[in-house]
């Protein structure tokens, strides 16, 4: 039997897409062995390992984003550049501290949102350990003091979540096991490579980052900073994905991070993306291991040649 693994993106608000993917593939009887998940794409994905269906995660995210807790954020603020292009979260960052005259508050700590507010909110989440999971998961985070990428395969589901999505600079980073932990992407923004890891022998990766499109001309540093780290992250997600036997892209590269008031627009958006490659997943699923090895290796020689 095949073991298809999903390797699910950060992306914000972008990364509630997967639900929709997730919703497809379990009508569609298309069964999965395993999940990494990524920010955004750990808590969706985390949910998942845990109740088994899509409609109780939904429900639980649709429920989350209107919780008081999750109020206290305040996140339509991040939102009022909605006609700008989609910065990325240092660029959000300075405009919200900015905005709020709390610049000289926040450099006094190592994040905008105090550990209190974000433990708070991720009470929400299930504290029950990831091998425990009915469906094998495991979630990516980076940690700052060794500068080495952990793919949380045991442990509290809760700390897993929190660490995989905790942004650098506005949320606090997960102090665990003599690590300071922060969001997954930055190093690895869509973890195909990680979900063989524990047992997939196939990988279908759902990508909700933004493309990078031609710049408008510099107009200051911040301006050339935004630029480098978008082509930075840009270029390591590609060869990430390079590690997966299919990827699909719901058409969320438009909506910002901050879009969790267009969550169920963002989740159909997922549902169509599945649809639209609803054969080659089944595809996917059905292909000879063998096959699949020798059209890996083919892959692997073009991307050298090139």
């Amino acid at each position: 039997m095949s073991k298809l693994g999903l390797a699910l993106g950060g992306g914000g608000a972008r990364g509630i897409a997967h639900l929709g993917v997730l919703k497809v593939l379990e009508e569609e009887k298309i069964k999965i062995t395993s999940i990494t998940g990524c920010s955004m794409g750990a808590i969706v994905g985390g949910l998942y390992a845990y109740y088994g269906n899509a409609k109780q995660v939904e429900e639980f995210i649709l429920q989350a984003i209107k919780d008081p807790k999750v109020a206290l954020l305040n996140m339509d603020t991040l939102n009022k550049d909605a006609g700008e292009r989609d910065k990325n979260y240092f660029g959000y960052l300075i405009n919200y501290l900015g905005e709020r005259l709390n610049v000289i508050k926040a450099l006094g700590r190592l994040s905008y949102f105090e550990e209190e507010i974000t433990s708070n909110i991720f009470k929400m989440i299930p504290d029950v350990p990831v091998e425990s999971l009915p469906i094998k998961f495991s979630a990516v985070a980076t940690d700052l003091i060794s500068g080495k990428e952990i793919n949380f395969t045991k442990g509290g589901l809760r700390t897993a979540l929190k660490a995989s999505s905790a942004i650098p600079g506005i949320f606090p980073p997960v102090e665990s096991g003599g690590m300071l932990l922060v969001d997954g992407s930055a190093l690895e923004n869509v973890p195909a490579g990680r979900v063989k890891e524990i047992g997939a022998d196939r990988v279908l990766a759902v990508d909700v980052s933004y493309n990078i499109s031609p710049m408008h001309p510099a107009k200051n540093l911040l301006d050339i900073l935004y630029r480098t780290e978008d082509i930075t992250s840009h270029h390591l997600s590609l060869l990430r994905l390079n590690e997966a036997d299919l990827i699909i892209r719901p058409d969320v590269k438009e909506l910002s991070w901050v879009d969790f008031n267009k969550a169920e627009e963002i989740i159909s958006a997922g549902e169509n993306a599945a649809r639209q490659n609803l054969d080659a997943i089944k595809k996917l699923a059905r292909r000879n291991l063998y096959l699949l090895e020798v059209q890996r290796y083919i892959k692997k020689i073009k991307g050298n040649v090139q």
